[in-house]
């Protein structure tokens, strides 16, 4: 079977490399380079599948994706550390909160949940302020950039095709169910295609079926700032908050980096481009899209106060080191130095609601991955496996 993808993020390269592995012939079309949005600017966490809804297609393929990933990295030597990371509170209600997280870990079959006394937070995270701590030990780090470089490896020893530089314009469809792909350049017949397209796969759905997506992709950037080497062992590990069900995202959060770097972020703020990652990068028609789109606006309105606290941490420093303060006082604005940017491909209802679950569609002989948003980066192993298994004839 020739099998085509369209996306070479983390996600696209993972089902290619799957289906090339069981010998089809795999054409993978990126529009850039490899790696070059989503999966190449995250913070490259390895997230076991902590705060995810029990049941959901998110909690099971972080669970299968997260070991699944360190198999790939020991088999392939790529830089990971299974460091673990504390979630902690600061006051009684976030305690509670804190309690609630806790049981959905073990719903979701997490091991070695612990509760960490002042004296073992201490010794693991001292600078950190908190009423009470989760260890989370099966949580890590890891370099997707080498993940990526890997599967790209894989792909083309199994005699797979990369097209860089392809934007993927639409299907001509032809006999026995078969399909021509057109990109700027180039015109393949296909058998099986499949987006990954991550920040476009909503507009990928529409060009290659002629019919209204069933949701809308709004960009969402977060923003990350470095801590100065001289600073960074304000930090050892990971350090979250524990989630506001009140508000969207996970907040602002501590991670240690593969490289050896430490970094805070990431805020949430709306990109006016869907590669837009900074507030100087503008597309008017994608801006008008979004802000237009009553799903947005609903989202805003029933957000007002978090949207214009994220937007106050993306204009001014002081802003985003509040944030940062809630989990470690003693930081100060001065501690910090360069700002890194990535965008989230967050799909949103008309009714202004974040989907949250991974979704994936067929139509014809397509498959749509519609929704993969974080853990999509950890879990694509699982993903593309689930995504064979359950939505083709591979």
């Amino acid at each position: 079977m020739k099998v085509g993808v369209i996306g070479g993020g983390i996600i696209g390269l993972s089902v290619a490399k799957l289906a090339s592995d069981k010998g089809h012939k795999v054409l993978l079309f990126e529009k850039d380079t490899i790696g070059q949005h989503q999966s190449g600017n995250n913070s490259g966490v390895l997230h076991c599948g902590l705060h995810y809804m029990p049941g959901s297609l998110k909690a099971k393929l972080a669970v299968e994706g997260i070991g699944k990933m360190i198999d790939y990295c020991e088999a392939n030597q790529i830089d990971h550390d299974i460091c673990g990371k504390v979630v902690i509170s600061t006051n009684d209600l976030e305690s509670k909160r804190l309690e609630d997280l806790a049981n959905r870990g073990n719903k979701n079959g997490l091991k070695g949940l612990k509760f960490l006394s002042s004296k073992e937070l201490g010794i693991r995270e001292p600078h950190t302020k908190a009423n009470s701590a989760l260890l989370v030990p099966g949580e890590g780090i890891v370099d997707y950039k080498q993940v990526m470089l890997s599967l790209e490896s894989d792909i083309l020893e199994n005699d797979g095709i990369i097209f860089e530089g392809q934007k993927v314009l639409g299907v001509e469809h032809v006999k026995y169910g078969r399909s021509i792909i057109k990109t700027t350049d180039i015109e393949e017949d296909i058998d099986l295609v499949i987006n990954c397209a991550g920040l476009y796969t909503d507009k990928v759905f529409g060009a290659l079926t002629m019919q209204k997506p069933p949701l809308k992709i709004v960009p969402f950037r977060g923003e990350y700032i470095k801590l100065k080497k001289e600073y960074k062992g304000i930090i050892n590990h990971l350090v979250y908050p524990a989630p506001n069900p009140a508000f969207p995202f996970l907040g602002v959060h501590f991670t240690r980096m593969i490289n050896g770097e430490r970094e805070v972020g990431p805020n949430a703020v709306l990109a006016l481009k869907r590669e837009g990652y900074s507030n100087r990068d503008i597309n008017l028609n994608e801006a008008l899209e979004s802000l237009t789109y009553i799903g947005l606006i609903r989202f805003l309105t029933k957000n007002f106060r978090f949207s214009l606290e994220e937007f106050k941490s993306s204009l001014t420093l002081d802003g985003f080191v509040k944030k940062a303060k809630h989990l470690i006082p003693d930081v100060e604005s001065y501690m910090f130095e360069e700002r890194t940017a990535g965008v989230r491909a967050q799909a949103m209802s008309p009714k202004g609601e974040l989907l949250m679950d991974f979704e994936i569609k067929r139509f014809n002989n397509q498959i749509h991955v519609l929704n993969a948003p974080s853990p999509g980066a950890t879990a694509s192993l699982a993903i593309a496996d689930y995504l064979i298994k359950n939505y083709t004839e591979l």
